[in-house]
């Protein structure tokens, strides 16, 4: 991410970043911004420290079982 600050006589500034770094922040801060979701995500990350994982490979088989 490139910065550039400009400042006028009101010492007013802006912050110009490429459209797809916007989104990127504003989506980053819709997540953060919900409770339940964050939640979930900090659930996950205790499964990931205890060991509550599957290879997709395996993930992939069963659900072709399930069919």
């Amino acid at each position: 991410m490139t910065e550039l600050k400009i400042t006028g006589k009101h010492e007013a500034g802006w912050v110009t970043i490429s459209t797809d770094e916007y989104d990127t922040m504003k989506a980053t801060i819709e997540i953060l911004s919900d409770p339940e979701l964050m939640e979930q995500l900090r659930k996950s990350n205790e499964d990931i420290k205890a060991g509550r994982t599957k290879k997709w490979d395996d993930v992939l088989k069963e659900l072709k079982q399930e069919k």
